[in-house]
């Protein structure tokens, strides 16, 4: 069955909203990740501010993802729900629990109190990057898919943490603390700033590891990422691409440039999203069981008529959603400023 223009241009659009997520939030779980190593209760509260008024505008790009995936590939989406139950629950908790900790903490001034919440926000920040980077391990490993679509059983997470789904995870975990970190660089001074810079460099060390083991994990154990670049071989240019772009964050950190270093970072996490995207395509959920029962775009696409419905309704609200998240990037750019009513 051949894909048509309309769900190709769902596929992409979901690719968009998917890297836009994992850019703009994906700072926010960086810094709650790397929140643990602020030595006194002030550097805590810069770290949560710098992402204060930002975080939950930041998290739209994920409902409009589900909302997205929902109306155009229903099938797929009911799939990875059914399936994937307990797993989507204990992210949807860390997602909660991240915001409710930054609410919560400023709210009393006992030392215990706040001790409970820092734990809480980088516990739920780490937890949820993990399962995001399991999320795509497993999506390119393949899950128990049986001929009707569904599940044949419900994965549990024990049965999710193959070895290069951890890998992958641990590699998000990484990548996300750098992203955060140079983040951080932008919005911090004094102290705080000059060892946040030693942070960077730590992290990037990290992730390139990370990097390395799961591009030669994926390359040796996992035949279908790499499939797609027979069938696309202009694709090498987005690996090429994503390289250089990895060697230049260490070159815009040296050089002390902290935006070119962000935008960098986020050009390499936007590289990673569509190197997933061709790994799995022509397929949202690829089967363990048989490639004859993989989640193929035509398959798990909704009607032509409800694509078409939902493309108009794309066309008209996302010039919303790119110029609010304007707007606010704008109004709160500069250095972390405390005042009372602060996190």
């Amino acid at each position: 069955m051949e894909t048509t223009t309309l769900q190709m241009f769902w596929y992409v659009l979901l690719g968009i909203l998917l890297a836009g997520y994992a850019i703009l939030d994906g700072f926010d779980l960086g810094v709650g990740i790397l929140h643990p190593l602020a030595k006194d209760d002030r550097e805590r509260r810069v770290m949560m501010n710098s992402i204060g008024p930002l975080w939950d505008g930041n998290e739209v790009w994920l409902v409009v993802f589900g909302g997205a995936l929902f109306a155009a590939f229903p099938v797929a989406y009911a799939a990875a729900f059914s399936g994937l139950y307990l797993a989507f629950m204990l992210l949807l908790f860390c997602l909660i629990f991240r915001g409710v900790s930054m609410e919560f903490r400023s709210k009393r001034p006992e030392r215990l109190w706040r001790k409970f919440w820092d734990f809480a926000f980088c516990a739920s920040s780490t937890l949820a990057t993990f399962l995001f980077g399991v999320a795509v391990g497993n999506s390119m490993h393949g899950l128990p898919l049986g001929a009707d679509g569904d599940f044949v059983s419900s994965v549990s997470l024990r049965q999710m943490l193959h070895p290069f789904p951890v890998c992958v995870g641990l590699f998000a975990v990484t990548a996300f603390a750098l992203h955060g970190a140079i983040y951080l660089n932008m919005k911090t001074e004094g102290e705080l700033h000059k060892r946040i810079r030693r942070w960077m460099w730590t992290c990037f060390w990290l992730f390139l590891f990370m990097y390395i083991v799961v591009t030669v994990f994926a390359v040796l154990a996992i035949p279908r990422a790499t499939a797609s670049f027979r069938n696309h071989p202009w694709a090498w240019i987005i690996v090429i691409l994503n390289v250089l772009a990895i060697a230049n964050i260490p070159r815009a950190i040296y050089l002390g440039r902290p935006l070119r270093a962000f935008l960098t970072s986020a050009c390499v996490i936007a590289a990673f999203t569509f190197l997933f995207g061709l790994a799995l395509y022509p397929n949202l959920i690829v089967s363990s069981i048989s490639p004859e029962y993989d989640l193929s775009i035509p398959r798990a696409a909704s009607t032509e008529k409800t694509l078409g419905i939902m493309a108009i309704i794309a066309f008209l609200g996302m010039p919303f959603v790119l110029s609010y998240t304007a707007v606010i990037y704008w109004v709160f750019r500069g250095k972390v400023v405390l005042h009372d009513d602060s996190y």
